[in-house]
């Protein structure tokens, strides 16, 4: 009854009525029944999909304290973020006198603290160190993917009607969108690029492919010469050249 009682092994038995020769197939599929993981497979996916999702987050997460512990270290970020607590009277507060008083290693610890979390409101990192975001992560990627597809279809329409119907001339999000695509370049690295540099794609109109070309050859120029002047890319060459990876030398002793 057992059997009987399931469609897919009832199909499986009169299978086996009809050909009784293939006991082979009869031990696989019946073992391959028996011992298949009872999980419904949208679980599995799902409970994997929330474990890369809160690796993804932590991964960041920890990325981004890295990030602001180096920045605390540069004096630059540093003495600006120490002037920034002074006038907001926040490393007053921390040196107090009478039985409120504390070690100074607790002090430094508090003025550290507060350092870091000037660096944090006042300085916008950007690129791989940003400050994490949980809409970023695969499971609200995922949910939010039919939403994303939908506005870049209006985002590409309205792309369309704008500047291929009615001729209408680029602004500077366009051009800088234009330039991104032709480099290659994500959002997050190309936010990361310092303003001047943005301003150089401007002034250059790497909008325009042509100009864009020149560009792209004028830089990789500019790299085979740095690399001909590097000591270490000179030492790697002379011995690429004189004895290169796996080969086999026969030398007698």
């Amino acid at each position: 009854y057992l059997i009987l009682q399931d469609e897919e092994t009832r199909k499986d038995y009169d299978y086996m009525l009809d050909h009784p020769e293939e006991y082979y197939r009869h031990y696989y599929h019946y073992y391959s029944r028996r011992l298949a993981p009872k999980v419904d497979v949208r679980i599995v996916i799902l409970v994997t999909v929330c474990a890369i999702s809160v690796f993804q987050f932590f991964s960041w997460w920890s990325s981004y304290n890295e990030a602001i512990n180096y920045l605390a270290t540069v004096p630059k970020y540093r003495i600006q973020a120490t002037e920034i607590a002074r006038q907001q009277g926040l490393l007053n507060k921390s040196k107090e006198k009478g039985k409120n008083r504390r070690s100074k290693e607790e002090i430094r610890e508090e003025e550290e603290e507060i350092i870091k979390d000037i660096i944090k409101t006042k300085i916008d990192i950007k690129g791989g160190y940003q400050k994490p975001k949980i809409y970023d992560i695969l499971l609200f990627q995922i949910l939010l993917a039919p939403f994303y597809l939908c506005k870049y279809l209006v985002w590409y329409c309205w792309w369309i009607y704008c500047f291929t119907i009615k001729g209408q001339e680029y602004g500077v999000e366009e051009k800088l969108y234009i330039i991104r695509r032709y480099m290659k370049m994500s959002q997050s690295q190309f936010d990361s690029l310092e303003d001047h540099q943005k301003e150089i794609f401007l002034e250059r109109q790497l909008w325009i492919r042509e100009n864009y070309e020149v560009y792209k050859r004028e830089q990789e120029e500019e790299l085979k010469k740095k690399m001909a002047m590097d000591p270490r890319w000179k030492r790697y060459r002379r011995w690429m050249k004189n004895e290169g990876p796996g080969r086999l030398t026969f030398i007698d002793d």
